[in-house]
């Protein structure tokens, strides 16, 4: 197996020797930019497994970048690095497509296990499809498409990230059952995941806000308090046109 190749993104120098340093000494292989534009034209020349970017660089935010690279890449795994206490720095990452976020200041054991569990458990692009599902099925009111990454709901197509994709995976394979927090973690970060279901239930609300036609009063993935989700099967009302005259 290639020895993952992690590309960091990080404009402050002493932070980005150190995690180079941390990630070399665990015989990753390391490619580091001190800034967007730098680390944009790396991941295009290198395609890595993994990046660290840090939210607020010059010449281009992490921001910017994840937005850029999910345009046409949901597999390349994001990890950003937001400032202690700034929850819309997560909640803005998440919903460009980052598959999680490391807060500032982090300890860098810490860092290094989060790394090699998302990295052991994650699902590579071309790996072999889940033959349950076809490659578009429909949640509640939305048609996923697994080949697109891909979910469209009332005419409206939204770039879902590989995170997102195994969530809708997991819950279409199991409708009408109550998924516990950490079933939902298993299945889309990996047992040996490090981190909180507080990441799981971000990636949800943004979920939502894709295939619920009114995410503020969700009918497809319904909050089961104190225990996790349920995939509650919706059946479409069909489209009636209304005729003048008709009651």
């Amino acid at each position: 197996m290639t020895t993952p190749l992690i590309l960091i993104a990080e404009d402050d120098t002493s932070l980005r020797q150190g995690l180079v340093d941390l990630l070399e000494a665990e015989n990753y292989r390391v490619c580091a930019t001190a800034n967007g534009r730098q680390a944009l034209e790396a991941y295009q020349r290198q395609k890595p497994d993994l990046m660290l970017l840090d939210v607020m660089m010059p010449e281009m935010s992490g921001y910017d970048l994840c937005r850029e690279i999910r345009r046409n890449d949901p597999h390349t795994l994001i990890l950003m690095l937001t400032a202690k206490g700034e929850e819309i720095d997560k909640v803005v990452g998440l919903e460009l497509g980052a598959d999680d976020y490391v807060t500032k200041p982090f300890g860098l054991h810490e860092l290094r296990a989060r790394i090699a569990a998302v990295l052991r458990r994650h699902r590579p692009a071309g790996s072999k499809p889940d033959r349950t599902l076809p490659q578009t099925f429909d949640f509640g009111h939305a048609r996923i498409s697994r080949k697109a990454f891909s979910a469209e709901l009332d005419g409206e197509i939204h770039k879902l990230s590989s995170r997102e994709l195994t969530l809708l995976e997991t819950f279409a394979a199991s409708a009408g059952e109550v998924l516990s927090r950490n079933d939902l973690l298993n299945a889309a970060w990996g047992v040996d995941y490090f981190g909180t279901t507080r990441t799981l239930d971000q990636h949800i609300a943004q979920l939502r806000k894709k295939i619920e036609r009114d995410p503020a009063h969700p009918e497809t993935i319904e909050t089961v308090h104190g225990i996790g989700y349920r995939y509650k099967v919706c059946h479409k009302e069909p489209i009636v046109s209304r005729k003048p005259g008709n009651t």
